[in-house]
């Protein structure tokens, strides 16, 4: 995942999935490499246009500038198979084994691996303007600066501090979940491994 194709060039975006790694040149052409056991390296014959990327654990996802999404790799939890009608797409993120998608009307849709609730979008969530998915969380990102997750919470990644606003990025890990604010300081919370142990933190 680390050998870089002998040249490449032109990149204007890269995503580092669980073993392999993705890279969107300024054609709208998709390069990968890494571990492609289930195939998330071999990008579909044809792919053209693409706009975005994101790598999941063992699966790759592209947005296409019509809109459009297409998933390729593990599908053992649905996470490829894309929805029906799905268009409209502004961004897109492949977690562990689901895939999210925001739409340009600031909805948000979910789907593959829901052991977790990941793929339950909150009831009347909107104005969504950035998502994240992590292991088995989702995180979202709304225009008034305020976060919402849900999904895995063994850790409380989903436990979004109080207070916490005027926030312009977000990211998800496996078990925490990253914000960064306008004045450029940040909050995580969830999990971190402290001498051997699983441990509860939350910052801000």
């Amino acid at each position: 995942q680390c050998n870089v194709p002998e040249g490449l060039e032109d990149v204007v975006a890269i995503s580092a999935g669980r073993w392999h790694t993705v890279a969107l040149k300024k054609d709208g052409k998709v390069v990968a490499w890494g571990a492609n056991e289930y195939g998330q390296c071999n990008v579909p014959k044809g792919l053209k246009d693409v706009v975005a990327i994101s790598a999941g654990g063992a699966h790759t996802v592209a947005l296409k500038k019509d809109g459009k999404v297409v998933a390729w790799g593990d599908n053992g939890f649905g996470q490829c198979n894309v929805p029906g009608g799905l268009e409209d797409v502004v961004a897109i993120s492949a977690g562990y084994g689901h895939t999210v998608a925001l739409k340009k009307d600031g909805k948000v849709v979910v789907w593959g691996d829901n052991e977790y609730g990941q793929c339950n979008v909150p009831e009347g969530l909107e104005d969504v303007v950035a998502i994240s998915a992590g292991y088995g969380h989702t995180v979202a990102l709304k225009k008034d600066g305020k976060v919402v997750v849900w999904g895995d919470n063994e850790y409380g990644q989903c436990n979004v501090p109080e207070g916490l606003e005027d926030v312009v990025a977000i990211s998800a890990g496996d078990f925490h979940t990253v914000a960064l604010k306008k004045d450029g300081k940040f909050a995580v919370w969830g999990h971190i491994l402290l001498r051997g142990n699983l441990k509860k933190k939350s910052h801000m």
